[in-house]
């Protein structure tokens, strides 16, 4: 069983993956991305993952652990194993601002690009990603809303460890919600 956390960038991910090693789930993670003021607990993201298109065998090294997979790269998936994925959701508005400001603080952001061709391009992403994953008989979803996460973190944890069928330590998975960490919302 390999466990996959996904989503759209500034979904939550790396908070998934933050609360998945609290609770003493193997993760897989190689740290060359360091945390920053975007992140300030680390992404706790494996860079070779992203090879997966040219080399789907990489995902047999997530074996037995979780692994975080942008939704992109989910269609590359090899079937010969068994996944459960986490998939993560906020709403895109929040995930826009969030992704709006971390480019402004890198210097990239272009203010002149039409957000809501970037909108459009992620609900069609989202649906391409439901269905496919809808359609396969080897991954099973969970599908975690941000917010819930953040309101109500031991329900929430514990639905993922009934999911995931693993003895966690919820406690302290529920303890990495941070609300001082959300900081694009939706009016």
């Amino acid at each position: 069983m390999i466990t996959i956390v996904s989503g759209l960038p500034r979904s939550g991910t790396s908070l998934m993956m933050q609360m998945l090693a609290a609770g003493g789930m193997s993760i897989l993670s190689d740290g060359e991305r360091r945390a920053d003021v975007d992140n300030p607990r680390g992404y706790l993201e494996w860079e070779r993952i992203k090879q997966l298109p040219k080399d789907p065998t990489c995902i047999a090294e997530a074996e037995g652990k979780a692994v975080k997979v942008i939704s992109q790269l989910l269609l590359s998936l090899p079937p010969q194993h068994e996944y459960r994925v986490i998939f993560m959701e906020r709403p895109l508005p929040e995930v826009m601002a969030s992704q709006d400001e971390m480019l402004r603080r890198r210097g990239t952001f272009d203010p002149s690009e039409d957000s809501s061709v970037m909108v459009r391009a992620f609900q069609d992403h989202l649906y391409q990603i439901d269905a496919w994953l809808n359609s396969k008989p080897n991954i099973a979803v969970s599908r975690v809303q941000y917010h819930s996460l953040l309101r109500a973190p031991k329900e929430t944890v514990e639905s993922i460890a009934r999911f995931l069928e693993i003895s966690a330590d919820t406690e302290a998975m529920a303890r990495q919600a941070d609300e001082t960490l959300y900081r694009q919302r939706t009016k």
